[in-house]
């Protein structure tokens, strides 16, 4: 079992910044895929964006390319999502995902472990 555990959600001015953080715990951290999603309201959740296990390979959604930038401390059992530029449609709620597999995946059923969740708000 892994248990993961996000922090840094916030309310923020569009253009502002945030950064994420998931805290995991459990089984060995570099182990595993991290990656970041995000559910608006009313909306299913969508990919965001995907680490490897030693950090040499990401993958973003269209919407956040060159805006947000994915890492991990493997020594701190953390991963991170710096988030710049904020717009008014990346409101939602944040989760961080573990996958016990070697590549990058952007499919939900691809993860194994789930965050509870952390709210980003941007307002205009």
């Amino acid at each position: 079992q892994v248990q993961l555990v996000e922090s840094g959600g916030g309310l923020v001015q569009a253009g502002g910044s945030l950064r994420l953080s998931c805290a995991a715990s459990g089984r060995t951290f570099s182990n595993y895929v991290m990656g970041w999603f995000r559910q608006a309201p009313g909306k299913e959740r969508e990919f965001v964006a995907a680490i490897n296990w030693g950090g040499g390979s990401t993958g973003y959604a269209a919407s956040v390319k060159g805006r947000f930038t994915i890492s991990r401390d493997n020594a701190k059992n953390t991963a991170y999502l710096q988030m710049n530029s904020l717009k008014p449609e990346d409101t939602a709620v944040y989760y961080c995902a573990a996958r016990g597999a070697s590549s990058i995946v952007a499919m939900e059923f691809g993860y194994d472990y789930w965050g509870q969740g952390t709210q980003v708000t941007v307002s205009s």
